[in-house]
């Protein structure tokens, strides 16, 4: 399955906008509140509904979390608006039909009851499709009941997070690891300086070195990220025709790791695993052109604020370097005349 495109209409911050995506890697830049998560959240919850057990106007509520779980508070937030939609466009890697999966929905719609057609071709084109949510924040350390105190209302937590434990959890590979996955593992471990375990019993992620192992909520969040990365690796979640997106891979991680995780993120792209990530970070984004080889696919997407009755503008390029909007550029050049002024 790759993902080819969305078009949103009255969509949180999104007036009339529509995106076209790379079958590689996929980067999203822009400022707080420019809708890089919504994008990546309302394309997890279409790909989590190739499942004939999953609604994609129910995930996408659970996984937004609106208030009530009221769909139609997902329009945007202008006088006159009262109609959304969500057009997400998917196809196979080698030739095969594409898929328009398309949800509508109005001021007046009844809590995640919106209006969707291409369900059924959907789940049928892509069944067994797998798709990951790594959240910016660690959620492994939390893992103990979390879901069954979720379904309780006890805690409240999105679906990406719900997810991503699950996914952790279970472990679908078979036989030995590849080559390819094996020089990945070796790569995180160096990270973290040890493996994965999950105690079933005591619903716990432990992270073990030697002959010992330590509780998940005693090591670095920045750790614990990383060993997230190693499970999905290990248990077989992320392979060939899997979609991977993560939110902030920076978050919390020390600089020396970045290179490593693109490293591992273009492999994964080599691999058939379609990719989307959104960064603040310098360091991440230019890493990305340093480290591709020349049959790596890359696109660079920014999002910006007008302050005009646009809202949101969008432009995409292949190169970092040549997006016209480009906040990261923009505060790095500008901390650079900070820097050279001090000096002077």
């Amino acid at each position: 399955m790759i993902i080819k495109k969305i078009k949103l209409e009255n969509y949180t911050v999104f007036e009339d906008q529509q995106i076209e995506f790379c079958p590689g890697i996929n980067i999203f830049i822009g400022e707080n509140g420019t809708g890089k998560t919504h994008i990546l959240k309302t394309l997890y919850s279409a790909c989590q509904s190739v499942s004939k057990k999953t609604s994609f106007s129910h995930k996408l509520v659970s996984t937004m979390l609106p208030d009530d779980y009221k769909i139609s508070r997902l329009i945007t937030r202008k006088q006159g608006n009262r109609n959304g939609l969500i057009r997400i466009t998917a196809g196979e890697r080698e030739n095969g039909q594409d898929r328009i999966l398309t949800a509508t929905f109005h001021g007046k719609t009844k809590k995640w009851e919106a209006e969707v057609s291409g369900e059924d071709g959907w789940e049928e084109s892509f069944a067994g499709v797998s798709s990951i949510f790594i959240p910016a924040k660690e959620i492994l350390s939390h893992s103990y009941n979390l879901n069954a105190a979720s379904e309780m209302d006890n805690v409240r937590f999105d679906d990406t997070y719900l997810d991503i434990i699950n996914a952790a959890k279970v472990d679908i590979s078979v036989g030995r690891n590849s080559s390819a996955r094996e020089a990945m593992l070796k790569a995180v471990e160096k990270m973290t300086h040890g493996t994965v375990i999950y105690d079933v019993k005591r619903d716990e992620f432990y992270l073990k070195s030697g002959s010992s192992k330590q509780e998940f909520n005693l090591i670095a969040e920045g750790i614990r990220k990383m060993a997230l990365l190693w499970q999905l690796i290990k248990n077989g979640t992320l392979e060939n025709g899997s979609i991977l997106f993560w939110d902030e891979p920076e978050a919390n991680i020390n600089p020396t790791y970045i290179p490593i995780i693109v490293e591992i993120l273009l492999e994964l792209q080599r691999k058939g695993v379609q990719v989307f990530v959104s960064t603040h970070d310098y360091m991440l984004a230019s890493y990305f052109e340093v480290k591709k080889s020349e049959h790596d696919i890359l696109m660079f997407h920014s999002l910006s604020i007008t302050g005009t009755a646009c809202g949101v503008t969008y432009e995409k390029a292949e190169k970092f370097a040549d997006l016209q909007n480009n906040p990261i550029i923009s505060a790095f050049d500008k901390l650079l005349n900070e820097i050279y002024d001090i000096g002077l």
